[in-house]
């Protein structure tokens, strides 16, 4: 069955003309929420982390900032960097999006590392703390995607697919909701079943980066390459070699954790 995307107003709530509260700004929103909520969920039932409300609440702030910051400077360096060097104020602008999961996912790790500097504990525990909260937001970051109608898949001749009318009048893979559906829903399900009782510290961290890993490399097939970039080596796009890395690394921490070299 083929559908048409409905080409949702991109603007939530109009104020004015010129200003209003954007959808992509509200799933910001709803994955810094859903941080907070399901972060004292864990305080309360999973006294292993040791971890207080207070904490929350600052890991929030240092986790939105290596977010923004991190997603921001990800982009310009990973997909669009010779763009950015004709026009270097234009990487202020972030209200005409360009977002990169991978660069945000940095940006998190350099913040949790100050986190550290205030919250004594080992950096890997405070990661997978961290790890379960992180899937809804990645969801939602997803669903923004596809209200503004952004990210669109690569055509398919399936008998399933959706037409972006602002694209063409092909019949596509909704990759955003592949997405939202493995990166989101699927993420968080596994990762808040295996934190459920105490871990080996990195046990939940590896988790995190095999199964975002993997999941994004497979959809990745579904997803239309950027124009300014296309595929890469050994026809793989870019976020599948971002994607590699995280697998990989997430495999190794996984053996080691299990091992108890992390303790």
């Amino acid at each position: 069955m083929i559908f048409t995307h409905p080409k949702f107003d991109p603007v939530a709530l109009h104020f004015t003309d010129s200003f209003g509260i954007h959808w992509y700004g509200l799933m910001y929103l709803i994955g810094f929420l859903a941080f907070l909520g399901l972060g004292r969920y864990q305080v309360r039932h999973k006294p292993w982390f040791n971890w207080s409300n207070q904490m929350i609440d600052d890991a929030l702030f240092y986790g939105a900032l290596g977010v923004i910051l991190g997603g921001r400077i990800g982009y310009v360096l990973f997909y669009q960097f010779s763009s950015f060097v004709e026009h270097p104020l234009d990487i202020l602008k972030i209200w005409q999006g360009g977002m990169s999961f991978h660069g945000g996912f940095l940006g998190v790790l350099v913040a949790m590392f100050f986190f550290t500097r205030k919250y004594p504990q080992p950096w890997l525990k405070i990661m997978d703390f961290v790890a379960p909260l992180v899937p809804i937001g990645l969801g939602a970051g997803r669903m923004g995607n596809f209200i503004n109608g952004e990210l669109w898949g690569r055509a398919t001749n399936a008998d399933y697919g959706m037409i972006f009318p602002q694209v063409d009048m092909i019949a596509r893979h909704p990759s955003q909701l592949y997405e939202f559906a493995l990166e989101g829903v699927a993420l968080f399900c596994i990762l808040w079943w295996f934190s459920r009782k105490q871990r080996p510290i990195g046990a939940i961290s590896a988790l995190f980066l095999i199964g975002y890993g993997s999941f994004r490399f497979l959809v990745e097939f579904t997803r239309q390459p950027d124009d300014y970039l296309g595929l890469l080596q050994l026809g793989l796009s870019m976020g599948q070699w971002l994607s590699l890395p995280m697998i990989l690394i997430g495999i190794w921490m996984w053996f080691r954790a299990n091992t108890r070299q992390f303790n």
